[in-house]
């Protein structure tokens, strides 16, 4: 008895899959099918189809691509390969054949004619090409070839690219975080070795209260900048897993605002920094997660603190646009470069050098994960937002400033805002 054939189908929609394996498999054959070009291939090598049913339209490798690839494969130099495509687009049938196709057939199929159509094939059936015609389109393949081999290159180098500095980036985040850890690490160790020496050099039971209440502020600062590291780590990876939940509810950006001014007061007199804040009771209440909106908030206005040189000046207004509220945050800072708008928001992006890192994150140019600006991003896209930054350029001297955008829905039933 004489075994089935085995049949090939290349195609990447998977409708298209299921009936082509239903319809020839009710004849008796034996049908694989791949997604890709790439499993076809290591499929071809595995099965050895006595037919090859190829789609055209494939994503990575066409199947004119794949056809010149298999045909230069021994095995595959005499196997009928069938193009069963959608496009019916003048030349595209003579391409198919010069590429080294036996055979075109259209898609939508016929299932009354198409079993017929194909044991036409593996009984030796072989569209002709006139010579002139094939090598006219022969060479139009060609040409194709080396159009897409250049795009691949391009795509390659721009990936290589990519890689490159995100393994720079890695290395920088490694030696932050190393740095970052150190520092608060030295500080719980010095006050634990300091109250070590003093319980072994006092003679009395207990120790003095000034000193006890000294050491435990000390432990407990080195402590609570350890937890603000590792929290912004698992907040940076939850947003870059989609697992980031936000307990909506309704939201005053003005007293989330007002709240963030009385804690960076401090700083803001110790470095004698000019804020401002325009009249933001009349802003809606939005729905939201307040506690995210004001680490976004946070880390944005933060970031303003950071880059604007001791004396100068921040500003915070806010308005409706539409059904969003936009909340704009401006400083007399350094500025950044237009190159640098997009790439900020990146999770690990540090402008500047990290060899003059510093784990103070309100002194100017002070230091930190790269981490900030991402997570604020995260955490308003996460609320349908947008957030985004006008800046000229950045100078030293000249000190253009910054100025971010956070636009947020009042409600978040409704799509996502636009800029």
């Amino acid at each position: 008895m004489e075994e089935p054939a085995t049949i090939l189908y290349i195609e990447d929609d998977p409708a298209s899959r299921r009936l082509v394996q239903r319809v020839l498999g009710s004849r008796g054959y034996n049908v694989h099918v791949a997604a890709d070009g790439l499993e076809g291939i290591s499929l071809a090598r595995e099965t050895k189809p006595n037919l090859i049913l190829m789609d055209i339209n494939l994503p990575s490798m066409d199947g004119r691509e794949i056809t010149t690839r298999l045909r230069s494969i021994p095995h595959f130099a005499h196997t009928p390969i069938v193009a069963l495509t959608a496009n019916h687009s003048p030349g595209s049938r003579e391409l198919a054949l010069a590429a080294g196709c036996t055979g075109f057939l259209t898609k939508p199929i016929d299932v009354s004619v198409f079993p017929g159509q194909v044991k036409d094939f593996l009984q030796g059936r072989i569209e002709p090409l006139a010579v002139e015609e094939k090598s006219t389109h022969l060479e139009k393949h060609a040409q194709n070839l080396v159009e897409r081999l250049e795009h691949k290159i391009n795509e390659m180098e721009a990936a290589n690219k990519r890689l490159r500095e995100l393994d720079r980036l890695k290395s920088d985040f490694i030696i932050m975080v190393s740095h970052e850890l150190r520092t608060p690490l030295t500080l719980i160790s010095g006050y634990a070795h300091l109250l070590d020496e003093q319980l072994k050099q006092t003679k009395e039971e207990t120790l003095p209260a000034a000193m006890i209440s000294g050491v435990a502020e000390g432990l407990t600062l080195g402590v609570g900048r350890m937890r603000e590291v590792v929290n912004e780590i698992i907040k940076v990876a939850r947003i870059a897993s989609g697992t980031l939940d936000l307990a909506l509810g309704p939201v005053r950006l003005s007293v989330i605002i007002q709240d963030l001014c009385q804690e960076y007061e401090e700083t803001l007199k110790k470095r004698s920094l000019n804020l401002q804040v325009g009249d933001l009771e009349r802003l809606p209440v939005i729905e939201g997660d307040g506690v995210q909106l004001k680490s976004a908030v946070e880390n944005v206005l933060g970031n303003a603190i950071k880059y604007t040189p001791d004396g100068g000046s921040i500003f915070i207004v806010g308005r409706t646009v539409g059904d969003a509220i936009d909340i704009i945050i401006r400083d007399t800072g350094i500025g950044i470069p237009a190159s640098e708008h997009r790439r900020i928001f990146d999770q690990f992006y540090t402008l500047g050098q990290i060899e003059h890192h510093s784990t103070s994150k309100s002194a100017f140019m002070g230091g930190g994960l790269g981490l900030g600006l991402a997570i604020a991003k995260g955490i308003i896209e996460g609320h349908n937002g947008r957030i985004w930054v006008e800046s000229e350029r950045r100078d030293m001297d000249a000190l253009p400033g910054s100025t971010f955008h956070i636009l947020l829905p009042t409600d978040q039933s409704t799509q996502k805002v636009n800029l």
